[in-house]
């Protein structure tokens, strides 16, 4: 089933070419000539390669209003991947229904939209490949082999796939054209999982979901920089996302049972703020205000408010749940999220919180793709846009 490099960048059509904000001491000093003669201070340049950020106070700013023109005349669908199952189950978000059920590798776990946003890659971690959907027509493309893709995220200058490779302890930096490898980082943790990157795409932040630490990782040496054991014992970290201003990382833990809330550049200890029992999944609202946490012990959605740096709701499914990974609609309006040990799919309503539709699917639905959805290109997951 393994396709030639070649083929594999045929298809791609060129996937992924190159293209807690701290408070000012006052001054000592008194002379005002001397303050108002200080220079205003630049911001470092991005990673070298990544499309600049349209809005320094807004890592999502990309993510609202139209569709890229890459993706406008996408259908749009969710992506549901069956864990348990093998397959990956399609749901036509206009009817709640499954229109389609695709046989992948072995234990698919998330579905991973590339760094062009042009190909959907399904991760069949022990099946040792990732599976290629053409979000245009639905139809499955090659097979390439890829050892333990747990995860997928793809470096900000579009240059490298970064697979999560939690049995290998590995992080495995792939050319994104063609999947080579190109480095393998072995890392001194276990389970690493999800990730999230800097405003300028230098760094990014790792969770270790068996050994509860982060790591924080230098993208264009390709190493480890940091690595800090999470002060809580058990921790299982979880999803991690960047806040709208750059200056936070909020790392869910479903042990901890809330988000840690860590300051990226000190890379100090961060604190605990509980949400909800096995707190999971993260996921920033369209208009960048509020952050949705998936509390999959109990059932439940957290809403967090960025301005207030503070829990303003909290969500309670119907008959309960075990809502886990998952996306918002183009328009904002739908949360969709996968119920990992109930075999369904949610969809609520962002507004209200109400559930809109339970949906049947597959045996432990896992990491499903909401796509298409705004952005100029993907960092990956099941969809980490800027």
């Amino acid at each position: 089933m393994s396709p030639s490099t070649k083929h594999t960048a045929a298809l791609l059509g060129g996937v992924l070419l190159a293209v807690l904000t701290g408070c000012g001491t006052p001054a000592e000093k008194t002379n005002v000539q001397a303050a108002r003669a200080e220079p205003d201070r630049v911001a470092p340049p991005g990673l070298p390669g990544m499309p600049p950020v349209l809005d320094p106070k807004d890592v999502y700013a990309a993510d609202r209003g139209k569709l890229s023109p890459v993706v406008k005349d996408f259908p749009s669908r969710v992506y549901v991947p069956n864990t348990n199952s093998d397959t990956v189950s399609v749901i036509d978000p206009a009817t709640y229904k499954v229109i389609k059920t695709i046989k992948v590798g072995r234990q698919p776990q998330h579905v991973v939209p590339s760094w062009d946003l042009k190909t959907l890659w399904v991760n069949n971690d022990i099946g040792d490949s990732l599976t290629a959907i053409d979000p245009a027509t639905g139809k499955t493309g090659p097979t390439v082999p890829v050892s333990d893709p747990y995860n997928l995220y793809f470096t900000p200058d579009g240059k490298y796939a970064v697979v999560m490779a939690s049995m290998n302890r590995q992080l495995v930096f792939r050319d994104a054209h063609t999947m080579k490898t190109a480095r393998t980082v072995p890392v001194d943790c276990a389970g690493v999982n999800h990730a999230d990157f800097s405003t300028d795409g230098r760094y990014f932040i790792v969770s270790c979901e068996f050994s509860g630490e982060l790591l924080k990782v230098d993208t264009a040496r390709m190493k480890v920089v940091g690595q800090q054991k999470l002060p809580l014992k058990g921790a299982m970290p979880q999803d991690v996302k960047l806040s709208p201003d750059g200056g936070t990382f909020y790392i869910a833990d479903m042990i901890a049972d809330g988000i840690w809330v860590l300051d990226g550049k000190k890379f100090t200890t961060p604190k605990l703020l509980r949400t909800g029992k096995g707190a999971h999944g993260l996921y920033v609202s369209r208009d960048s205000k509020e952050m949705y946490i998936s509390n999959r012990g109990e059932g439940s959605i957290s809403v967090f408010d960025f301005a207030r740096r503070e829990l303003v709701k909290k969500w309670r499914l119907p008959g309960g749940g075990s809502p886990d990974m998952g996306g918002v609609s183009a328009d904002g309006k739908v949360l969709w999220l996968s119920g990992r040990y109930n075999a369904e799919v949610y969809a609520i309503d962002t507004a209200t919180g109400k559930q809109l539709a339970r949906i049947p699917v597959g045996s432990g639905p896992h990491g499903l793709a909401v796509y298409p959805q705004p952005g100029r290109y993907s960092l990956g997951h099941t969809g980490v846009f800027r």
